[in-house]
């Protein structure tokens, strides 16, 4: 078996593959205070809660955001699991060729999830993660990362108008009835989700104008589901592109 982990600002999401298939996946607050024996009894826990035997692991890729947390997470797999993860990272065997003027700058995240993207749909591709930040990512019919967009995610543009003005609460992410809100709850949330998907309609607008061409566009991210009925182009809704990225990659990197 294959054991993934996406490292991310707010969240890890870990999965397990056996061959193309993904047996369970975990979603767990990063926890930047965690020591390695403390992520391995969670892990531990949650192999269990899935029934699968955690020695049955024969490899594992991780791609992280976070090097803070990258070194607990190598450690765990290197004394738990007795083998060497591979790191993500844009010299690794992906299968891409990356267009960006500082290849190693790119998340490895967004590598991930566009050497998934690719491997399923090919290109052109626009790839829309929701995560801490939005992301959009886009891949060339010529298997080129041309590059990308990064803005403020949902979880983000909340947390900050709620921390930094004295009489906003927090709200929850979903949209409310109207786009005029009756209350400061509704008005904050008019303005977060409308005007998230405004901005990733008019992202996507530009980038296909900037292109010259149309592109599959895939989306990602835990609350991509909420938005997508909401944005003007059709749009393929992925959960777990970056996991299977890591697994397409790990593939082409140990064999």
């Amino acid at each position: 078996m294959l054991f993934v982990i996406d490292i991310g600002n707010t969240h890890v999401t870990a999965g397990v593959y056996s061959e193309e298939e993904l047996l369970a996946h975990w979603r767990i607050s990063s926890g930047v205070n965690r020591t390695t024996d403390e992520v391995w009894v969670m892990l531990k826990m949650l192999f269990q809660s899935e029934n699968l035997q955690f020695e049955e692991v024969t490899g594992c890729a991780i791609s992280s955001v976070v090097p803070d947390r990258t070194h607990t997470f190598v450690s765990m797999v290197e004394e738990n699991f007795n083998i060497s993860p591979i790191l993500v990272n844009a010299d690794s065997n992906s299968g891409l060729k990356i267009l960006y003027d500082d290849p190693s700058s790119v998340g490895p995240d967004r590598i991930c999830s566009s050497v998934a993207g690719f491997d399923e749909f090919g290109g052109p591709l626009i790839i829309v993660d929701f995560g801490t930040a939005t992301t959009f990512d886009v891949v060339s019919k010529s298997a080129e990362y041309l590059g990308g967009v990064i803005s403020p995610g949902l979880e983000s543009s909340s947390f900050v108008l709620h921390q930094y003005a004295a009489r906003l609460p927090k709200v929850e992410l979903q949209f409310p009835k109207n786009i005029i809100g009756k209350t400061t709850e509704a008005s904050m949330q008019a303005g977060i989700m409308f005007g998230s998907v405004e901005m990733v309609n008019g992202i996507i607008r530009r980038i296909i104008q900037e292109l010259g061409y149309k592109a599959t566009i895939l989306a990602t991210g835990g609350i991509a589901p909420q938005l997508l009925e909401n944005l003007e182009k059709d749009v393929v809704f992925r959960p777990f592109l970056t996991l299977k990225g890591l697994q397409i990659i790990y593939k082409r990197n140990s064999s």
